[in-house]
């Protein structure tokens, strides 16, 4: 308990580096992916990731979870939150609203491909989010009915259709076009992956994405939830699980892992009227191998990064750090640095006492063994642990 002290108290003086790192549950055979990590208002924190032994394909996957009790230096054993029978559910993120709130919002998977996701939630009120599981209060789906796909990304996939050969990859797109007159595939397949941006005004920003299209979009709530729309498209050339950060102007930047051609790189786009027409998502500098990213703003203002930073596998998982909104990254510091294995989808969170936390995906083969166990693992840090590597 003395070092526990002396690492909370560690962020307040901004002094000496600290990290640490721990599973939130011991590896093990079946998959586990896509953390989300919230800080609850009584300083728990609250851990949802899928589980099962696939994904899109395997009807057990559900989704499960963990809290950290404040103070505590160990998870609570994990426990079902979403389990839909017959389908698999994934892709969590969890969200603390102005209200106390806790939510988990998922897709569930209706004809195990990733284009039939129908996006569901739960709610729970403050008196019933410390129980393990917590104590649902509401349910239901978020529909989304966008409006503008065909015109906003049609001239775009015609334009790199007329690029293209005869062949496998003029014949998919061609596909993709043909299906932008379908109501079904426009209004199914919207996935979540990063935290939900809250903005000053009180507007919720829900970022998703379609592996349909492989764009991104937002789906918008000005009252707390009840009713969403959706932002216009953030077309790229395979910009995908956008996450949102605010700059002090008011202006919003998306960054999104990489499906397109090399390149390999972060994809970044913006907002200027509070998500709901963006510019086309441009290449960074920021290597990235087609996996998510998360961006979020700290409390002094600087911005934390953690991406896989290469443009080939999942082995190295990095921390960045920003002291002038992204325009210029700095500080660097690894994760996990490894030949082989992979650490990935991360989710970032900065809790009440200045400390950084960063669950994400860990699937490796240990010394000794023979087969690759997966988990979550969760690292806690400061910003000095992440500057002292220079």
């Amino acid at each position: 308990m003395r070092l526990l002290a002396i690492a909370l108290a560690l962020p307040l003086f901004g002094a000496d580096p600290f990290f640490e790192s721990r599973f939130v549950f011991p590896p093990q055979a079946l998959h586990v992916h896509s953390s989300s990590i919230v800080e609850l208002p009584n300083g728990d924190i609250f851990n949802v990731w899928y589980y099962g032994s696939g994904e899109r394909t395997a009807d057990d996957v559900l989704l499960q979870a963990a809290r950290l009790p404040k103070g505590a230096t160990a998870w609570t054993a994990p426990y079902i939150v979403a389990d839909t029978p017959g389908f698999p559910d994934c892709n969590p993120i969890a969200f603390v609203d102005a209200r106390n709130r806790l939510s988990i919002i998922w897709p569930v998977i209706i004809d195990n491909h990733w284009e039939s996701a129908l996006l569901r939630y739960k709610t729970v009120s403050p008196s019933g989010w410390t129980a393990d599981p917590p104590e649902w209060t509401d349910s239901g789906n978020i529909l989304l009915r966008p409006g503008n796909l065909e015109e906003k990304l049609k001239p775009f996939a015609l334009a790199l259709l007329a690029q293209l050969p005869p062949g496998k990859d003029h014949d998919e797109l061609q596909l993709l076009i043909d299906r932008l007159s379908d109501k079904l595939y426009n209004r199914l397949g919207w996935m979540p992956r990063t935290h939900i941006l809250q903005l000053p005004s009180g507007r919720i920003l829900l970022p998703l994405y379609s592996d349909t299209y492989n764009i991104g979009i937002i789906a918008i709530s000005d009252d707390n939830g009840a009713t969403w729309s959706a932002s216009d498209p953030i077309v790229s050339l395979g910009g995908v699980q956008p996450s949102l950060v605010r700059r002090k102007d008011g202006s919003i930047a998306a960054y999104m892992r990489d499906n397109g051609p090399p390149p390999q790189r972060v994809i970044v786009a913006e907002s200027r009227d509070e998500g709901v027409t963006w510019t086309e998502g441009a290449d960074s500098d920021i290597p990235n191998p087609g996996a998510s990213v998360e961006v979020i703003a700290l409390n002094d203002g600087s911005w934390v990064m953690v991406n896989n930073d290469t443009e080939q596998g999942r082995a190295r998982l990095s921390v960045w750090i920003s002291e002038d909104e992204g325009q210029s990254w700095p500080h660097r510091r690894s994760l996990e640095d490894a030949k082989a294995g992979s650490y990935s989808y991360p989710s970032v969170l900065q809790t009440s006492d200045g400390l950084i936390h960063v669950p994400y995906s860990h699937s490796a083969v240990p010394a000794g063994a023979k087969k690759e166990l997966q988990a979550i693992k969760h690292a806690t840090f400061n910003p000095e642990w992440v500057k002292a590597s220079q």
